[in-house]
């Protein structure tokens, strides 16, 4: 089953030639510099090279990580502040915000905001794959894998490392607690579709897939709330984006409710199950329209085309057909006013973020080369 999935774009930045001419004093501390300078211009390639994989990206990604920590750490595994930290400025854009960079001279930031790309890469690498008309169970796999990926990175960074920097992070940017809350929701659900659609595809017990779509729809209502504070004209689209997929998930679990119910001869209550499930999907096709004409960040795109979308729409009609039709010859109950309380608890399918860390210290990172970074050579008006 084919997926569509909204993406911000990717954070910018400024190279960075990592020459300290005069500070690195011997050619290992040299050797230091030219290795960061190149992983780093690497691992940037890569986030827009389309032939990319998981393997070229985690390997790029722990050789660039494993370098920059030698600015970071300790050498003696303390808690006690690298001398390098502040040697160098770094300046990256947002993901949200355009073009307006943000600059720190603070070696964690650079970790942060790579960190951050990092995880972005591994969502659209997962959208470029769910795109694909014939998905393989494999495709499928690598999809839910990369996003459970990327939410243990983001995870991994607000918990552990946007804490140590220590310029505050401004409001409404990449690295602010909401922004990087609703990312890390965002990939646990549309980890879930993917798990929905396996278990649609190998005809899994209704109940089963009504529970786990509206966990689903949940996922995207909170991940929206979370972005309510954010100014409209930068999480705008983002927003509709987590409305459609709210109101879609609900219809879906309302549409695989009313099979349940079905199955258990109350084909009353499953009518009214399926014609709320018809709401919801009217009202996801009108946010379909309003995603595609809203300006902001993001991808274009028409969903309300999509395959994925179509096929829902035809399933809940068929389905209420289906119980109109049996009520009509054999059961003969009325319709309830009120729709049907959706009081579902997934037991299996629920996803949770794979735990991140960053690359132990490079090898190349010894006493003697760190001692070898003399910062009393530094030019005088470096600041």
């Amino acid at each position: 089953m084919t997926h569509w999935f909204h993406r911000n774009p990717l954070k910018a930045t400024a190279p960075v030639p990592f020459n300290f001419y005069g500070v690195a004093t011997t050619p290992a501390a040299s050797k230091i510099c030219n290795d960061l300078r190149l992983s780093r211009t690497r691992l940037l390639e890569l986030f827009t090279d389309s032939s990319c994989n998981p393997e070229m990206m985690k390997n790029a990604t722990d050789l660039y990580f494993s370098l920059l920590q030698g600015f970071i750490l300790s050498l003696d595994g303390s808690s006690q502040e690298c001398k390098l930290r502040y040697i160098q400025n770094f300046k990256w854009t947002d993901t949200l915000q355009g073009h307006v960079p943000s600059a720190q001279q603070d070696a964690v930031f650079e970790l942060v905001s790579m960190g951050f790309n990092v995880a972005l890469w591994y969502t659209k690498y997962a959208s470029r794959l769910a795109g694909k008309e014939d998905i393989t169970e494999d495709e499928a796999k690598d999809v839910h894998r990369s996003l459970k990926i990327a939410a243990g990175i983001f995870k991994h960074l607000k918990e552990s490392h946007i804490p140590k920097l220590i310029t505050p992070v401004e409001k409404g940017r990449d690295l602010e607690a909401r922004l990087i809350d609703s990312y890390i929701i965002q990939c646990q659900a549309e980890a879930q579709e993917v798990t929905i659609a396996r278990a649609i595809e190998l005809k899994h017990n209704p109940g089963l897939i009504a529970a786990l779509a509206y966990e689903t729809a949940n996922f995207y209502q909170k991940a929206d709330q979370t972005l309510s504070s954010l100014d409209p004209a930068y999480a705008g689209k983002w927003r509709k984006y987590l409305n459609l997929k709210t109101c879609f998930y609900m219809a879906y679990a309302y549409c695989y409710h009313g099979q349940t119910l079905l199955a258990s001869d109350k084909c009353g209550e499953a009518i009214r199950s399926l014609q709320e499930s018809e709401k919801f999907f009217a009202k996801a096709e009108a946010l379909c329209k309003e995603y595609g004409e809203t300006k902001g960040p993001g991808t274009t795109a028409k969903p309300s085309g999509h395959l994925f979308f179509r096929k829902l729409g035809t399933l809940i009609k068929n389905t209420l057909e289906k119980c109109q039709r049996e009520n009509g010859f054999i059961y003969f109950q009325k319709v309830p006013a009120e729709a049907p309380q959706l009081e579902l608890k997934a037991n299996y399918g629920l996803v949770e973020p794979v735990p991140f860390e960053f690359p132990a210290l490079n090898a190349h990172w010894t006493p003697e080369t760190l001692n070898a970074f003399d910062l009393t050579k530094r030019p005088k008006d470096d600041t």
